[in-house]
């Protein structure tokens, strides 16, 4: 099942921004091997835990209990063709295993059901060719995701193109996933209540178009603005999620078949010496349900030594609601859309916590290609009854 805290755990752990030095050159002196070699190498694996009174497969009250456990495997292979530009070939392989109370109220009257756990697979592939003299990148990437009730296929297509003194550079990406959502209903909402009864599939599909721009002010000051437009279409509802009207009845949960985000962004490291750097970014989204919400972030990655640092940092987010969305027992008859999720609720979070960055100039236990270990603990929590913890740990062998 497609879980937001899945895609928190991998942002986390693996895509956590570390937005520095664009203006850094590779020598463009010497010998480039035009043999295929093994770049880089990342393990990270993490624990999610989450608790609270919201459940949506209930209708909005009940556990929000949760443990996921997640590892990543990514690896770089590089060479240099006759014209010597630059390939990158990047493979990714996820492994994603959730057990989840509200899932497994699906059916309430088992006690523990099929869909109390499952495991999701994502595996994906990129390549990347970029022009170190011309100063430009083109990239593709494409992306699979695989659980019980879910299928996901993504592709992507990107271009950045650096200015002539190498100290700006814009960047545009295309994006779609194009997904199967099996129609799996309450259990007292399907026709002869049996465990295994679906109502068979429905596409679900998102386009997004994304825009950046990096520039480098000074040698203490870089910032980018970020552009996001994202179209979806289709199912977008989750079937098993129930709504309880305020005469008692209970339906599945109804959503509109389009949504239309606008992500806007910015992006800004200033370097206090050489120990010290202070990240900031600041995102306002709005979308055409009615949620409008602003992001505040902050990380202060401290250098101890020449290979450890601390990374302290803390996030403030903060959105209405969406227009569908009303607690439990509050919906009628006489509504179109009805939702119970309290992801689409007002709310507000709070994210802090910090890495530990370890990288030895003779690598980890001595070992010089193990050249990095951090780990990275946070701490979310709502404000309406809803909190969880995450702790990561990535292995970097180069």
């Amino acid at each position: 099942m497609k879980k937001i805290f899945l895609t928190m755990a991998t942002a986390f752990a693996l895509l956590h921004p570390t937005f520095g030095q664009i203006a850094q050159r590779q020598e463009s002196t010497g010998y480039k091997s035009r043999k295929l070699k093994l770049d880089e190498v990342n393990l990270v694996s993490s624990y999610y835990s989450q608790d609270g009174n919201n459940a949506a497969v209930t209708g909005g009250i009940g556990s929000q209990k949760l443990s996921d456990i997640a590892n990543i495997f990514d690896i770089r292979l590089t060479k240099y063709d006759l014209k010597e530009r630059k390939h990158t070939f990047g493979l990714d392989v996820g492994i994603d295993h959730y057990s989840s109370a509200s899932s497994d109220k699906i059916d309430l009257q088992a006690n523990s059901s099929a869909s109390h756990a499952d495991t999701r697979v994502y595996p994906s592939l990129s390549w990347s060719v970029e022009n170190e003299k011309k100063g430009t990148t083109l990239a593709l990437g494409l992306s699979s995701s695989t659980e019980y009730d879910y299928q996901s296929f993504g592709g992507n297509i990107a271009f950045s193109t650096k200015t002539k003194d190498r100290n700006g550079e814009f960047t545009a990406k295309f994006q779609t996933y194009l997904d199967q959502v099996k129609l799996i209903l309450p259990i007292e909402l399907r026709s002869s209540g049996g465990e295994h009864e679906t109502g068979g599939t429905a596409g679900r599909n998102t386009f997004a178009g994304s825009l950046s721009y990096a520039q480098v002010i000074n040698q203490r000051f870089q910032v980018m603005l970020l552009a996001d437009v994202v179209q979806q279409t289709g199912y977008l509802s989750l079937p098993f999620h129930r709504v309880y009207f305020k005469d008692g009845s209970v339906h599945q949960e109804n959503l509109p078949n389009n949504r239309f985000k606008i992500p806007l962004g910015l992006r800004a490291s200033y370097f206090l010496g050489d120990n010290v750097v202070i990240r900031t970014y600041y995102r306002f989204y709005t979308d055409n349900w009615g949620i409008n919400a602003h992001t505040a972030e902050m990380e202060l990655p401290v250098k101890i030594n020449a290979f450890f640092s601390i990374s302290p940092f803390y996030r403030y987010y903060t959105q209405t609601a969406a227009k569908y969305f009303a607690p439990y027992q509050s919906h009628t008859i006489a509504d179109q859309y009805y939702n119970s999720n309290y992801d689409l609720s007002k709310f507000n979070s709070n994210f802090y916590g910090a890495g530990i960055r370890f990288a030895p100039p003779k690598g980890i236990l001595g070992l010089q290609r193990l050249s990095m270990l951090e780990v990275r603990y946070g701490h979310y929590s709502k404000n309406i009854q809803m909190s969880s913890d995450i702790i990561s740990l990535n292995i970097k062998y180069k």
